[in-house]
């Protein structure tokens, strides 16, 4: 059950961004709409929105950040392997073999910088603050513009976005060498929708 979800964290979390993401984008529509109509305005001009833009900015970061993951997974990625498709099988899955741990390699160097930076930019101060221990000599770190979160909360997409890709680089790492198979990405096809051979769709006619 546990790998299941964690097979498809990625679509749940873009799922949800996206969705928040929306949903925020039409408040602060309908909000601008009724702020010039008669009557409404004055009570509609009361409630500020001057963080949503701000908001859907760090929700679309955050679903870049996951969505590149999904990508590793999922083969969508765009790579020029013309060459290595011309080698021999076993120098093509050195190849491929080499290319996926350095994407492992890179990924995880920027998780573990990325890491250090939220640690350093406020999250050691808010940790502190959360088990009550003293906390004077440590930096507390900036806070948004508009929503005024701390900035260690929008950064934190670096280091754990790097690192979901980071295992789903390893994750297809260890696949090709046990079977030789790399995720492949098939444009024509929608998940979930089930194939019909022409003669069926010819029936439904």
């Amino acid at each position: 059950m546990l790998n299941k979800a964690l097979n498809h964290l990625e679509e749940w979390m873009i799922s949800f961004l996206m969705a928040a993401a929306t949903l925020v984008i039409f408040f602060a529509v309908v909000h601008r709409y009724l702020a010039g109509l008669p009557y409404i305005q004055d009570i509609a001009l009361k409630i500020h929105v001057s963080w949503a833009q701000e908001l859907c900015i760090i929700l679309f970061v955050w679903m870049c950040k996951f969505g590149a993951a999904y990508g590793v997974r999922t083969g969508i990625h765009v790579g020029v392997d013309v060459i290595i498709n011309r080698m021999s099988p076993a120098n093509r899955g050195r190849f491929v073999i080499f290319g996926l741990l350095a994407g492992a390699l890179f990924t995880g160097a920027i998780a573990v910088l990325g890491g250090t930076f939220v640690w350093d930019n406020g999250a050691h101060h808010a940790f502190l603050d959360l088990i009550g221990q003293p906390r004077e000599d440590v930096y507390e770190g900036p806070t948004t513009p508009d929503l005024e979160w701390p900035t260690w909360m929008v950064y934190s997409a670096i280091p754990l976005g790097s690192a979901l890709m980071c295992y789903r680089f390893l994750q297809v790492c260890w696949t090709f060498h046990k079977t030789g198979e790399l995720p492949k990405h098939d444009e024509s096809h929608v998940e979930g929708v089930d194939e019909q051979t022409p003669l069926e769709v010819e029936a439904r006619k």
